[in-house]
């Protein structure tokens, strides 16, 4: 069973950054896709960014030129570094893994940001 495990989050102020981390229980050299994505109060799971096995990353538009999405093959790990951080952006962030194509999604427990004054 693969498990991932995020880190990273907190509060931060308007303008300011965060960088979360996804620690993969398996090598993550073959993963088909991996992302990010994120759901505050009262709103849908959305998609924040994803990366495939290789590098070809897609982000929500909401993020776009705010945030990267990377992996490290060597540390079996994911970040997301996320810059210019905005009150909308305050939600549980989620990391997800699909080992192939066809498998099905596996999810983090979620790490919280906050960004607030």
């Amino acid at each position: 069973q693969v498990q991932l495990v995020e880190s990273g989050g907190g509060l931060v102020q308007p303008g300011g950054s965060l960088r979360l981390s996804c620690v993969v229980s398996r090598t993550i050299r073959t993963i088909y896709v991996m992302g990010w994505y994120r759901q505050a109060p009262g709103k849908q799971r959305e998609l924040v960014a994803t990366i495939t096995s290789n590098s070809v990353t897609n982000y929500a538009d909401s993020t776009k030129g705010r945030f990267t999405i990377s992996r490290d093959n060597a540390k079996n790990t994911m970040d997301l570094q996320m810059n210019s951080l905005k009150p909308e952006d305050t939600a549980v962030y989620y990391c997800n893994a699909r080992i192939y194509s066809y498998s099905p999604n596996i999810w983090g427990q979620g790490t919280q940001v906050t960004v607030s004054s």
